[in-house]
């Protein structure tokens, strides 16, 4: 029993010393091979690191200083401005041309979206707030309802109404949730949808009762049930 014993730990050594071997020769002819993967990993990060230290960093940092002369303007209401710049700082449109791939410059096709709905430019301003990405608890609501006034202006009612929902749904809250729910009940009350549009008024009426929506919306529902009386 001693003897067999021995023999398999003996036998065990044997597989451990010639797996280690094979290892050993495995390495030793991909190593050249082994040597530049290592070497080009080193590279990428060290590639990656100085990218966004000197580069992509102080990129961002000129966007958000070339964009501040533009939300000045945005917030005066001076739209074209806005858009086109003053001559000493850039526009909108100036900032995502030369900084399209910062933050400023995503943020700036929010800007622009906004600015060309303000102008009467439905399409325009849909361009933008479709390239516009967010995951923002403020903005992405308003954005959705900004697509849901550019869609509805424009006649395009399903996307509007679809818009919105992805508005209201998107953060729950007393200022843009009741909003974008009243549009919602507005296009389906107009498109004849009474039973979809007066859950909305009942639920804002509910849920949201400190909403300015809220403070009014006893007379929207009673409008729904007296059309469904006649």
């Amino acid at each position: 029993m001693v003897k067999n014993k021995d023999k398999r730990e003996q036998d065990g050594l044997t597989d451990v010393e010639s797996a280690l071997t094979r290892t050993e020769q495995l390495i030793e002819e991909n190593q050249r091979i082994l040597t530049i993967i290592i070497g080009a990993a080193v590279l990428i990060v060290v590639a990656y690191l100085g990218y966004t230290k000197f580069y992509l960093q102080p990129h961002e940092k000129d966007a958000q200083e070339q964009m501040f002369g533009a939300e000045q303007y945005f917030a005066k209401d001076s739209f074209n401005l806005a858009l086109n710049g003053d001559g000493n700082y850039l526009g909108f449109l100036d900032v995502i041309d030369d900084y399209g791939s910062t933050k400023a410059g995503n943020l700036a096709k929010y800007y622009t979206g906004i600015s060309y709905l303000k102008l009467g430019q439905y399409q325009n301003a849909l361009d933008y707030l479709n390239d516009f990405d967010t995951d923002d608890i403020l903005l992405l609501p308003i954005s959705d309802g900004a697509k849901g006034d550019a869609y509805r202006e424009l006649g395009q009612n399903d996307e509007a109404l679809s818009s919105y929902k992805k508005a209201y749904t998107a953060s729950d809250n007393d200022f843009s949730t009741p909003i974008y729910m009243m549009k919602a009940a507005d296009i389906l009350e107009s498109t004849g949808d009474l039973n979809g549009a007066l859950d909305l008024y009942k639920s804002i009426k509910e849920t949201y009762p400190k909403s300015n929506e809220a403070r009014n919306i006893d007379k929207y529902i009673a409008r729904i049930e007296t059309k469904e009386k006649k």
